[in-house]
């Protein structure tokens, strides 16, 4: 760390030696892909090939679990195929809501612990290290594991839905993250929680707080702090449904994963907000059409997914129409400066090749426009407090590790702790 970080650290802890216990209690909610997911095979499990009925992780126990998200083996192309099809959502138009692979349960570990956020894999730390340095970071001024600092980790394949739709696994992340921070304020003396939260995490959070009464927020939340938040979502998605997404992970041919992505309800949430990218914008042009933010469902449609035009206009479009208020302080960390894909361009081929991709800013995964959207939104709110802090030249995901911006994260956590503001710059 920097010496800024360092003359942070040991201002908190003298603090913290002369007040006892001074620091709010912390919970951390990762985004999309950022803990450890476990899955099982059961006697419905009907692979599509003879590698996949082969195939099977090191298994962790007894029952037969083993580590879907993240393995390594993943990476070679038979078995990219298997991880798949296992990893595929499907929506259930009679119960109107998502569920696994037949065959396939899955579930998250260590929920309430930072542990499965720490690394992807924890035999292979060094490349799929994710909130590790964040935690060592706030471990330095104070925080521990169990007792101030905890984790929020889930199945980041689901989403939610609007008002009227079931959501019964997003729903039931939210009750668990409501019943975590009682929990967390309780066991340190009734201090309201500082929610930090990542990427697709501060979707969820937002929601939580918006679905909950003020009085509970005003009891419960100190301070929310979002770090690259997607709040209208993301130019990329529509590359990701388009033609298959390998977000950089060599070896992964983007065709092999496509259909896996398109199933994530998580995935269709994050897809660019009409509200927020306006009709005039074109994110998509092909030969044969031109298609904005506003035409999502004909887009979806075109590019072999009908399947996906139902739950989006009744599901999602209707979630992302209202942003409401929650009236709690928050601050969000933002990358910029970085190509971010802003305009594809598809030729003759079709959607089955990757596209020429036009680039603007943001932090090289959301778009500008996104990052800014509450400042923009809520401008005129009195009593919503939105702060933002920009830092160039860090992306969606470097903002975990770089040390210019674990600083300014520090910096506003140690001041939040402290009462004191910190302008943004």
């Amino acid at each position: 760390m920097g010496t800024k970080l360092a003359l942070i650290s040991v201002a908190v802890m003298l603090y913290t030696c002369q007040a006892g216990s001074s620091l709010h209690p912390l919970i951390l909610i990762p985004g999309n892909g950022g803990n450890q997911l476990e899955a099982r095979l059961t006697a419905g499990y009907r692979p599509s090939s003879l590698y996949c009925n082969r195939w099977n992780p090191v298994v962790k126990n007894k029952e037969g679990w083993f580590r879907l998200w993240f393995d390594p083996s993943v990476l070679l192309a038979p078995f990219t195929k298997c991880f798949a099809e296992r990893m595929t959502l499907y929506y259930d138009p009679e119960l109107d809501d998502y569920r696994n692979a037949p065959g396939v349960e899955t579930r998250v570990l260590h929920f309430g612990s930072t542990q499965s956020l720490l690394y992807l894999d924890p035999h292979l730390k060094h490349i799929t290290a994710y909130m590790a340095p964040l935690v060592e970071s706030l471990e330095q001024i104070g925080y521990v594991n169990g007792k101030t600092l905890f984790g929020a980790p889930y199945d980041f394949r689901y989403g939610l839905a609007a008002e009227g739709h079931p959501s019964h696994v997003g729903s039931k992340f939210l009750q668990d993250l409501k019943e975590l921070i009682e929990k967390a304020s309780s066991s340190n003396g009734g201090k309201p929680v500082i929610l930090l939260s990542h990427s697709l995490g501060g979707l969820f959070v937002l929601q939580l707080l918006s679905r909950n009464p003020p009085s509970w927020r005003q009891k419960f939340i100190k301070h929310f702090v979002a770090l690259s938040a997607p709040w209208g979502g993301t130019m990329q998605e529509m590359l990701t449904f388009a033609s298959g997404n390998s977000l950089g992970v060599p070896l992964v041919e983007p065709l092999q994963v496509r259909e896996e992505q398109r199933s994530s309800e998580s995935n269709l949430w994050l897809m660019p907000n009409p509200k927020l990218f306006g009709r005039q914008k074109p994110l998509v042009i092909t030969p044969n059409a031109t298609y904005s933010a506003h035409d999502i469902a004909q887009f979806l449609n075109d590019i072999g997914f009908p399947e996906g035009v139902n739950p989006y206009k009744s599901r999602i479009l209707p979630l992302t129409e209202r942003y409401t208020a929650p009236g709690v302080p928050i601050t969000c960390i933002i990358g910029s400066g970085v190509r971010t894909p802003e305009t594809l361009f598809y030729g003759k081929n079709g959607f089955d090749e990757q596209p020429e991709v036009v680039y603007g800013d943001g932090d090289g995964t959301v778009n500008m426009v996104s990052l800014l959207a509450l400042e923009s939104l809520w401008s005129d709110k009195i009593n919503q407090p939105v702060k933002v802090i920009r830092i160039p030249g860090v992306s969606h995901t470097s903002i975990l590790r770089n040390g210019a911006a674990l600083d300014e994260i520090i910096e506003l956590i140690s001041g939040v702790n402290s009462n004191v503001q910190y302008s943004a710059v």
